[in-house]
């Protein structure tokens, strides 16, 4: 599903078109892609984003999920209502503050398998893909995805935080 207009990396291309690259249509496919998986577990890509920060995390606070995400505490409780209808995560007391709720992932093999499914066409594609790597490449683009996703995240706080720039 290749758009002729998206930029694509040549060897020996100028820098700029490989993060011209990265910058558009990789994050652009990656944001697509989340969108379809959403789709199928009738939930919003805001809301697998917050699903898989729970399964990195294990249970959070619904205020700590709020903060990082940068959600309001209403906007939050709409992500947590739709997250367990589609019977992904509960809401449990915090047994050190009755005022908390954590939130925790639903213990269902099932469903879990279910979302699994979703996702390994692509994580075997990708598979096959790292495979026509050698090990000193991987190490590279290993280190390559690793920074690159520190800058990401560094400029997401940047952003978050509301440094120097204009206001649109």
């Amino acid at each position: 599903m290749s758009d002729k207009s998206s930029p694509n990396y040549e060897p020996g291309a100028p820098i700029d078109s490989m993060v011209d690259l990265i910058g558009s249509r990789l994050s652009t496919a990656t944001v697509l892609f989340h969108s379809a998986i959403a789709d199928r577990l009738g939930v919003s890509a805001t809301d697998v984003k917050c699903y898989t920060i729970l399964r990195q995390s294990g249970p959070i606070s619904a205020g700590e999920l709020a903060e990082r995400v940068a959600l309001t505490t209403g906007a939050i409780t709409g992500v947590i209502d739709r997250l367990e209808k589609a019977q992904l995560v509960r809401r449990v007391p915090d047994p050190r503050d009755r005022r908390r709720v954590v939130l925790e992932l639903l213990n269902n093999p099932e469903r879990e398998q279910a979302i699994l499914a979703l996702y390994q066409p692509m994580g075997q594609a990708m598979i096959e893909l790292i495979h026509g790597y050698s090990e000193a490449e991987r190490a590279l683009i290993g280190d390559f995805l690793t920074r690159a996703t520190e800058i990401l995240e560094a400029e997401t706080l940047r952003l978050r935080q509301g440094a120097a720039s204009p206001k649109l």
